[in-house]
């Protein structure tokens, strides 16, 4: 590979790298607001399907871009961006914490109880997040990589798929019970949300197949790259 394709390949890493942090802080400040996405009117334990998180929306990208960081990268690289991930996750609490304890004026737009409201569980939010996606993530990578040692290379389709569907699993059911622990859920709808949970980032995953098949085949056309060949961009 010449100089010039190793640092269109750093670019596009970085790229990659920035649209994973940000979906995943966008994630973790957002979660509070609850929505009913409505295509068949089931309820499951209390709960309906699909009665959900929007911080759940910018999530699964979260595992797009580190399965295709895998296949293109390896597995050094994304193990980097989750890192990185959990960096990001810190700083933007220790933010959060520092403008929830600032005193808002009196003619604040936004008064420190609405504040409060809106931003005062983004503590335990971010601190139960990052561990279920630590556990995620990492489980995520170690099974696409055994996946893609296995089949060498080939069936993008089993590895992406089979990764997502545990680790998003391992992350559902993790963050979940620590919310419900802090009661900033209701431990009766546990069930509920982790089916709903589950079975949307499942849909998601499947979903998102087609643009992992979309991202391999024009990293392979630009750097010329052959079957189980990864890009060092060191």
């Amino acid at each position: 590979m010449t100089l010039k394709d190793k640092l269109a390949a750093q670019k596009i890493y970085l790229f990659l790298a920035a649209l994973f942090i940000t979906s995943l802080v966008v994630s973790n400040l957002i979660f509070q607001k609850f929505f009913y996405w409505h295509p068949f009117d089931i309820e499951i334990f209390g709960v309906k399907l699909f009665e959900l998180s929007v911080g759940i929306l910018p999530y699964p990208i979260t595992f797009l871009i580190t399965d295709l960081i895998s296949e293109i990268y390896g597995k050094k690289r994304a193990n980097q961006v989750v890192v990185a991930g959990i960096f990001a996750s810190i700083f933007s609490l220790s933010i959060v914490l520092i403008a929830n304890a600032a005193p808002a004026t009196s003619w604040s737009p936004v008064n420190d109880n609405l504040f409060s409201t809106a931003f005062g569980n983004t503590a335990i939010a971010v601190a139960a997040s990052m561990i279920a996606y630590l556990f995620a993530q990492f489980v995520d990578i170690q099974i696409y990589h055994f996946w893609k040692r296995l089949t060498k290379g080939r069936h993008l389709w089993l590895r992406n798929n089979f990764s997502t569907f545990l680790s998003q699993f391992v992350d559902t059911c993790t963050i979940l019970l620590l919310l419900c622990s802090f009661n900033i859920i209701e431990w009766n709808k546990f069930y509920g949300l982790l089916i709903a949970g589950f079975l949307f980032k499942v849909i998601i995953a499947m979903l998102d197949t087609p643009f992992l098949y979309l991202g391999v085949y024009l990293f392979k056309k630009r750097f010329h790259l052959k079957t189980n060949e990864e890009i060092d961009i060191l």
